[in-house]
């Protein structure tokens, strides 16, 4: 079997002749191909360059393309910040009270030229490997979390709780902004969509406040997804025990989540229903760890996964630019001496 072959019989349940890996790895992926941050995310060929490097030096059964967690929020002319090497970010409110989304133009985001720039990177990469590597298109962040950004985070959380009517209008503009990303990314090709809302865990917002505010929007996402053929992911930092069962009943095709939820009861409501990406710890592990931490992490999710064919080995969020080759060799090598079920 090749890479796409693994994953997507991963996504249906299937069985496939090992675990399959994708990592989040577009920082790392950069610097081992020598460049920083700026030349990365300014540059499709670049960003083609570094993902298919990383594909043929690890072995990798698929490619997170990401770019960072700002590009519908630039598009949308949320103020950015761009470090020569880090990954961008948005700084500051384009909202700076609720009276200002009275201001808002329609989104259009085609024009956009990272947003451009992130689809051509996925026709290359599309281009290049074919169905040999199973190609994840992240189209950034989900309305929840893009809203926390057009009004900072702070004042996000205030107006859910104060000013109900305005957070459902402005939802309502991030989801029209993401699904025109959502389509402009489909098109290029990609075996898979994806989202970020990190924003919406039970680290930040309660579990009723997400199904109220945040789900719905995703469930929305997933069903569009679903007519344009492509299956669906959502990626939630944080301690996410709360809302499992949300997340195991939605209609995901796949959910993504960091080392802070427990694997046991990650595996109790997902194994059986909905294709788990993860969840080593990126940094105190696969960038600190030694080989052997690395192995045994591998091992131990493993472990409690070998009940279910529904599993693709990831880090829990992005991997830092300095995690060493041995480490992600080791994450690579532990993996592939499972056998599947």
């Amino acid at each position: 079997m090749n890479g796409y072959q693994r994953i997507t019989a991963a996504l249906k349940g299937e069985q496939h002749d090992r675990i399959p890996v994708m990592l989040h790895n577009f920082m790392l992926a950069a610097r081992e191909a020598g460049m920083t941050m700026k030349e990365y995310r300014s540059n499709p060929q670049n960003i083609a360059r570094a993902h298919i490097q990383a594909v043929e030096k690890y072995r990798l059964d698929g490619i997170l393309l990401d770019i960072d967690t700002a590009l519908l929020a630039g598009a949308l002319h949320v103020p950015v910040k761009f470090p020569e090497d880090e990954p961008a970010r948005a700084h500051g409110a384009l909202l700076r009270t609720p009276e200002d989304f009275e201001n808002l133009q329609p989104p259009d985001i085609g024009k956009n030229e990272r947003i451009i720039c992130s689809l051509e990177a996925a026709s290359l990469l599309k281009t290049y490997f074919k169905d040999e590597v199973f190609l994840r298109g992240n189209i950034d962040q989900a309305p929840f979390s893009l809203a926390s950004m057009l009004r900072t985070p702070a004042e996000w959380m205030t107006d859910l709780l104060v000013n109900e009517e305005f957070a459902f209008r402005l939802l309502d503009y991030c989801f029209d902004a993401c699904i025109q990303y959502l389509r402009l990314m489909a098109a290029t090709g990609v075996h898979m969509l994806s989202n970020g809302d990190s924003p919406a865990g039970p680290d930040l917002v309660p579990p009723g406040l997400y199904r109220k505010f945040a789900l719905p929007y995703e469930n929305k996402l997933a069903i569009l997804a679903h007519e344009l053929g492509k299956p669906y992911l959502v990626h939630i930092c944080g301690n996410t025990d709360l809302i499992l069962q949300d997340l195991a009943e939605a209609g995901f095709d796949g959910v993504e989540l960091d080392h802070k939820t427990d694997i046991h009861k990650i595996c109790g409501f997902f194994s059986e229903k909905v294709t788990f990406f993860g969840n080593i710890d990126p940094s105190g592990v696969i960038a600190c760890g030694t080989p052997e931490t690395v192995s045994r992490k591998v091992n131990e999710l493993l472990t409690v996964y070998r009940v279910s064919n529904r599993f693709v080995l990831n880090a829990g969020c992005a991997i830092p630019s300095t995690a060493p080759e041995v480490n992600i060799r080791s994450l690579v090598e532990a993996a592939a001496r499972w056998q599947v079920r």
